[in-house]
Formats: C-alpha cells, structure tokens, sequence
C-alpha cells in the first residue's frame, strides 16, 4: 500500500480507502461484510469512511464496524483512521439533519455508541447547510476536536466559496481542515473544473474521492449492456437505466480498449486517473466481496501516465 500525505498534516492516508456507503447494512450478511473488512487491512488499508446514515437501514454501516472492531480489531484501533460524518436526514424531528450545533453534537454521539469508540479520528459535516450560520457550524466542529470526540475534521460537498471560508475559519481556531471529500471520476470532473481540488491543496487540506468509479460505469459490469443482478436493475435509486445512454456505452467501451492497451482493468484505470492528481490524498472504494477490492488495488501496479495518454483520454470522453 501507498501512503500519502493529507494535505499539510502529519496524517498519512492509503492511497485507497475502503467505504461504508453499500454491504455493509441489514442487506448483507455479516460474515461477508467481516471477510471485506479484513481483507481491506491486511492489503494495507488503514482508512474506513463511514456517515451516520449509512446502512440501509441508517446507522447500521457503523454498528456493524463497531461489531467487527470489537470482534476482530480491538488491538489494531491505533492503526486505523476511523471517519464518520453528519448532515444529512437522520432521525425525525427538527434536529435529526442538517448542520446545526444540536445536531451534529448529537449525532457524533450516536455514532461513538454504534462504533463503540471513544473517539473517531475524522468527522465530516457530510454537507453544506445554507440556513445555519457558518459560525455555528464550524464552531460546533471545533469544540467536538477540543472535546476529544473527534482528532480531525473534514468537510464534504461544500461549494468553493464555503469550503474557503470554512478553511479559514478552522485555521484561526487552531483547528484546520483536514480534508475535502468530493465526486471525482473520469465522468465528473467537477472539483477540478471549479477549483475545488486547487484550493483545498491551497488551504493545505487534502482530497478524498467518492464514487470514483461512477457507480459501477467506469467498470466492465456493463460492457454488454444491463445484467440481471447489477444495481442498475435492482437498485435504481443512485444508478438507473437513463445513465447508459448509447454514447456513454461506448464511451465506457472506448476506456475499456484504452486500459486494457495499459495492460489494466478499466476500474483499475479509472482509480489510477484519480491518483494521479498530486491533490488527490484517497481514493474512497466500496467492495461487495474481497475478491473485488483486491482487484481494485491493481490500479497501485501502474499509475504514471504519460501526456499523450492523458490527451487520449480525454479525447475520448470529450466526445460523448
């Protein structure tokens, strides 16, 4: 495993971190959710992400760690990076989302108990909340550091103009921002085409990537259009149907001939084209088995790309 430095922090991250989001909640059995958890740091990964809302059903992701870390992992907590996050619908009721003191405060106490930690190493606002004062907010994050409840803290999906408040807010009080997570893939580039990536670097706060494989398109899963049991067929609440259109199809094929001239699985690529961003600390992967996350720490066999293979692939997505 790699090991990059998080921004102008003494942290080090893997290059690739397992996420929480999917298999790990009520519709995955917990002896498959343990195998994944333990390949994950025997390869090298020392960094979960997780988010109280996590499951299905919410809050499940994190009592299902908890259960493992207590089970398998007890005696390796100092050699894990442990993050979870707050924002979003939690619990009925005026305080159960969003980004106010109340409910980031009660919710990170939540997550300690499902976790069954004293402490977590990262705790994200998992996303802007344009009605609560800023100042509410991000004092809330400071005081959970102070209060030892959290050793870093992090910000995710912040517009820029946020994001660079909330930079030099967190550093007046002692407590700067360690990371940035955001949408990064071959398909959305976004964070660098609005700078986000750039000023996080800038404000020496790293870069994590969410669903950098867009979800499964930037794989071979659907090289032959939608299989039976994809999540496009069966889970259609993030990915449907609509996504794959004829262009994007042969878009992704186009990619597939590309990395495999690389001598590379396309997801392999498409984790490499990430990583090759100096910005970028992380990389966030889910897995549905062991099998699967190994082959994604492929992409660490060749991760340089040169110029003329940079400009070919673009040329080829510009061309959707």
């Amino acid at each position: 495993m790699t090991y990059n430095r998080c921004g102008r922090s003494g942290v080090l991250l893997p290059a690739i971190s397992l996420g929480f989001w999917h298999n790990f909640g009520r519709l995955t059995p917990e002896s498959q959710s343990r195998d994944i958890v333990r390949a994950a740091f025997d390869a090298g990964i020392t960094h979960f992400d997780l988010a109280n809302n996590y499951g299905p059903d919410p809050g499940a992701a994190e009592l299902r760690l908890g259960k493992i870390l207590k089970d398998d992992l007890a005696s390796h907590r100092d050699e894990l990076f442990i993050a979870t996050k707050a924002a979003y619908d939690m619990w009925p009721g005026p305080y159960g989302s969003w980004a106010s003191r109340k409910h980031l405060i009660a919710s990170l106490d939540q997550s300690l108990a499902r976790l069954q930690l004293n402490y977590v190493d990262l705790f994200y606002c998992h996303r802007y909340d344009p009605v609560t004062p800023l100042e509410e907010t991000l004092q809330a994050l400071v005081d959970i550091v102070r209060a030892g409840k959290a050793l870093y803290i992090g910000i995710s999906r912040w517009p820029l103009e946020a994001a660079q408040y909330a930079y030099a807010y967190l550093r007046q009080h002692d407590t700067p921002c360690l990371i940035y997570q955001g949408r990064l893939n071959l398909f959305d580039q976004a964070p660098i085409q609005d700078q986000t990536l750039q000023a996080a670097a800038d404000a020496g706060a790293g870069f994590i990537a969410f669903s950098p494989l867009a979800q499964g398109l930037l794989t071979d899963r659907y090289l032959n259009g939608i299989p039976a049991d994809s999540r496009i067929a069966h889970d259609p609440r993030f990915l449907n149907a609509d996504a794959l259109t004829p262009q994007r199809l042969t878009t992704i094929r186009r990619l597939n001939d590309f990395a495999a001239q690389r001598g590379q699985t396309l997801a392999a690529m498409a984790l490499a084209w990430i990583l090759h961003h100096p910005q970028v600390t992380s990389v966030i992967v889910g897995a549905s088995s062991p099998e699967q996350l190994l082959r994604n720490l492929e992409c660490m066999n060749n991760p340089q790309f040169s110029d003329e293979e940079l400009q070919a692939i673009d040329q080829i997505i510009s061309n959707e």
